[in-house]
C-alpha cells in the first residue's frame, strides 16, 4: 500500500532553501526557470515536526558524527555535553568504534554523519564496557606506536632514509583497526546493534546509506520530490541599510549608513509531492524487534508513523531566511491518493508554466485535471481511495465522496485506506 501527498502552496517574499551563492534554488523546466525547494530542506524542515505530531522523541533517530564524544561521556558518567570526555575514555571508544568499521577523522568526529537510533551511545558503552581491558590494551600499543612512528618522520625530514621503516609503523597501526578474530561475530552483533534503525520512524521514513558499509543502508520507506514553482519565476534583490544607533551621539557623525547588503528572494507558487510505501514502513520499523508478538505494537506505530508523516510533511516550512521574510504559509491544495502500488508524480500537470494573475486558482485546475486524465487513461484499479481539498481553488473533476471538508478528514481518510 502506497499513500501520496500533492500540495499546491504558495509562498510570499521568500528564500526558503538557498544555493552556495544564497540566491533561492531554482531548476529549469518546461523551457522556462522555476523556484526550487530541495527534498533534503523539505524532509529535514518535516522531521523537525514530528515530536508535534504524536511521536515520542524515543521514537526518532538523530544524525550526527558525535558518536563518539556522546558515547564517551556517557561512560565517564554521563557529564555534561560542554565537559569534554577523559582522553583514556575517548580512546577506548574510538577504538570500539575502529573494530567495528567506522573511522574517526578529525576533532574526534565519525568520518560519516550517521543517522542513528536513539539508543546507539548506549549499545556502544555496553560494548566498551565488556571490552575494556582488550581496548584499552590496542589504546596503549596504537599510543606507542604513533610515539616511535613521530620519531621516524623527524629522523626522515632531517634526510635520514627512514622512509621503509616510517611505512612498517603506518601497516602496524592499520592492523590495530582490525578486530581480533575470536570477537569478530560479537563484534558484528554489536554493531548491528548500535546502527540498529528498528523502531526509529524517521529512519524507516527517509532511509539511510553508510558508504563504506552496506550491511547497515536502509531502504527508504518515503520518497520526497524537490518542490518547484507551477509558472516562471525570476529572483529578485533586496538591498538594505542599517544605521548605527548612537551615531548620533558623535560630533563627526556621517549621513551614510553603516551597513549595506543585498539579499536575494522570490515568489512562488510550489508543487510539491512525496509518498510512502506502509510496506516498507513496517519492515523498517520491525527491524530488530525480532517477536511475532510485536506485530499488534508495530501496526500502531506504523499508523501513528503515517499520520505524523503526513501532518508534519504538510506543516514543513523551511526555516530560510524567516526571520527576515515570516514567509509562514500553509498548503492552499491538497490531495491524498492511496494506492496498492505503484505511484503517480503529477509535476508534468505544470509542465507548460501557468501564467496570469490567478495562479493558485489555475494550478488547482491543472493539477487536478492532470490526475483525471491519467485515472482515465491507465485506469484507477490500483487506486484505493482518494481525499482532497482546496481553500482558494475548485476541486473538479473527483467522484462523490472524494473532497474532504478538513485536513483531519484528510489524514483519517489515508489511515483507513491503509487498513484496507
Amino acid at each position: 500500500m502506497n499513500i501520496e501527498l500533492h500540495l499546491l502552496q504558495s509562498f510570499p517574499t521568500s528564500n526558503l532553501n538557498r544555493d552556495d551563492v544564497g540566491q533561492p534554488k531554482s531548476v529549469t523546466f518546461g523551457g522556462v526557470m522555476r523556484g526550487r525547494v530541495s527534498s533534503q530542506c523539505l524532509k529535514r524542515s518535516t522531521r523537525t515536526l514530528f515530536p508535534q505530531y504524536g511521536l515520542d522523541r524515543s521514537e526518532l533517530g538523530e544524525r550526527t558524527k558525535r558518536l563518539s564524544l556522546i558515547t564517551a561521556r556517557l561512560l565517564d558518567g554521563g557529564s555534561k555535553a560542554d565537559l569534554p570526555p577523559s582522553e583514556e575514555t575517548l580512546g577506548i571508544v574510538k577504538q570500539a568504534l575502529a573494530w567495528m568499521g567506522f573511522a574517526i577523522a578529525e576533532q574526534d568526529l565519525t568520518q560519516y554523519l550517521f543517522f542513528l537510533g536513539p539508543k546507539a551511545a548506549e549499545e556502544l558503552a555496553a560494548y566498551c564496557r565488556g571490552h575494556w581491558d582488550d581496548l584499552a590494551a590496542r589504546r596503549r600499543e596504537r599510543q606507542e606506536l604513533k610515539s616511535d612512528l613521530e620519531k621516524l618522520r623527524q629522523v626522515n625530514a632531517n634526510g635520514k632514509k627512514a622512509g621503509n621503516q616510517v611505512k612498517t609503523f603506518e601497516n602496524k597501526l592499520k592492523k590495530l583497526d582490525e578486530v581480533p578474530a575470536a570477537k569478530r561475530k560479537e563484534t558484528k552483533k554489536a554493531a548491528d546493534r548500535v546502527l540498529s534503525a528498528g523502531r526509529s520512524v524517521d529512519i524507516a521514513l527517509f532511509g539511510r546509506m553508510i558508504a563504506n558499509n552496506k550491511d547497515f543502508n536502509v531502504d527508504a520507506a518515503s520518497q520526497v520530490a524537490h518542490a518547484f514553482s507551477t509558472h516562471a519565476v525570476a529572483t529578485e534583490f533586496d538591498f538594505f541599510t542599517a544605521v548605527d544607533d548612537l551615531k548620533a551621539n558623535e560630533a563627526d557623525q556621517d549621513a551614510g549608513a553603516d551597513m549595506i547588503g543585498v539579499v536575494d528572494f522570490n515568489a512562488a507558487c510550489y508543487y510539491r509531492y512525496a509518498n510512502v510505501d506502509l510496506d516498507q514502513l513496517r519492515r523498517n520499523l520491525a527491524e530488530g524487534s525480532g517477536a511475532a508478538q510485536d506485530d499488534t505494537e508495530i501496526g500502531k506505530l506504523v499508523n501513528r508513523a503515517l499520520e505524523a508523516w503526513i501532518r508534519a510533511f504538510v506543516n514543513a516550512t523551511p526555516s530560510g531566511k524567516q526571520n527576515s521574510m515570516a514567509a509562514h504559509t500553509r498548503p492552499d491544495t491538497l490531495l491524498m491518493v492511496a494506492r496498492e502500488h505503484g505511484s503517480w508524480n503529477l509535476a508534468n500537470a505544470f509542465l507548460k508554466p501557468v501564467e496570469g494573475t490567478a495562479i493558485m486558482e489555475d494550478s488547482t485546475e491543472r493539477l487536478f485535471t492532470h490526475f483525471r486524465k491519467l485515472r482515465e487513461f491507465y485506469g484507477d484499479d490500483e487506486i484505493t481511495k482518494v481525499a482532497a481539498s482546496s481553500l482558494s481553488g475548485e476541486v473538479s473533476g473527483l467522484r462523490e465522496g472524494e473532497t474532504v471538508p478538513s485536513l483531519d478528514a484528510l489524514v483519517q481518510s489515508a489511515v483507513t485506506a491503509s487498513h484496507g
